[in-house]
């Protein structure tokens, strides 16, 4: 089972390639750079990948789908399995966004029918302390009575890790309390595991693990978009390693990133290089996590954010070099 999935992120790094038109000597290198950034065969790092649920609501672009067909949502996981990605990490808000829970009800029952893992990232609200906390805690009950009892729909699809469910948290306001959190769903069975991004947090004691994210790295965005993140990489690895050595570690690939034509766009760009940024960040962690001390997961950003021009669903940008 190990060595089909080395076969499918082989196949998955060479399909997000296919839509590039360059020389033979760059084929040779990125090829060669996605090889090695597949895991060896006896690895168990699994393959995730961020999924946006808001597609075909109005205040979102128009992609050609709607999040809410089931169709489509077949056919993305269909694709996904066959790159070797073994579950979707949903965006979520809770009861603040109807539209996306509906979404992501959806796609917990058809990932169930599928053999295939979904976990929701929690979008934090902006509000104060105190309502934050709170806001947490009402979604939290809401994912735990409505997705994750025994009954629930799909709920064999929820992703898990040694036996406790996977929550990914996306920070917003940073005003939670999540030790707070933390003391409150203790008391599920099993607890949850609490991941967050890789920000400074004092909170440190009611998380469980950070995941990277895109960011270009200490010098900043740059107008050619070509600061694609290294030194953020590897300050986050070492970082994991040195301080948090008893946190699960979440590496992160990306293909780039573009949001100067978003409505709430900061002019922010890196260039996908030609897919050197996707081979880049995905076998980064290679540095630091040999095969046989293997990270347990790898989340991709994004399966489909096509507003912020991160989405690897249809592949990479076409490109002349």
């Amino acid at each position: 089972m190990i060595q089909l999935l080395k076969c499918s992120l082989i196949a998955l790094v060479l399909l997000l390639l296919q839509s590039c038109t360059q020389t033979s000597v760059h084929h040779a290198s990125v090829h060669h750079a996605l090889r090695e950034s597949v895991p060896a065969a006896n690895s168990v790092t699994r393959l995730l990948a961020v999924y946006e649920p808001w597609f075909g609501h109005p205040q979102h672009i128009s992609v050609g789908y709607s999040s809410q067909d089931p169709v489509v949502i077949k056919k993305q996981i269909e694709k996904a399995k066959n790159l070797g990605i073994s579950g979707f990490v949903v965006d979520w808000y809770g009861d603040r966004e109807p539209f996306l829970d509906k979404s992501y009800a959806l796609i917990q029952r058809i990932a169930g029918e599928q053999n295939f893992n979904v976990a929701v990232m929690f979008d934090e609200s902006e509000q104060d302390s105190a309502q934050a906390t709170d806001d947490a805690l009402a979604a939290f009950q809401k994912l735990h009575d409505t997705y994750l009892t025994p009954d629930a729909a799909g709920r064999k699809a929820y992703l898990e890790y040694r036996g406790r469910p996977v929550i990914f948290i996306f920070p917003k306001g940073g005003h939670t309390d999540w030790n707070r959190v933390r003391t409150e769903t203790d008391r599920w069975n099993p607890p949850p595991l609490l991941i967050h991004e890789n920000l400074p947090t004092p909170l440190t004691n009611g998380l469980d693990g950070f995941y990277a994210w895109i960011n270009p790295g200490k010098k900043g965005w740059s107008a050619d978009g070509s600061n694609w993140g290294e030194d953020y990489l590897r300050d986050f690895y070492r970082t994991m390693q040195t301080k948090y050595p008893e946190k699960i570690v979440v590496g992160a690939a990306w293909a780039g990133f573009d949001d100067r034509k978003a409505s709430w766009g900061l002019n922010r760009y890196m260039s996908q290089r030609c897919g050197e940024t996707f081979a880049d960040t995905t076998k980064l962690q290679r540095d630091f996590y040999p095969a046989d001390k293997p990270i347990p997961f790898m989340l991709i950003a994004t399966w489909n954010d096509y507003e912020e021009s991160t989405a690897i669903e249809r592949g990479l940008e076409k490109c002349n070099r």
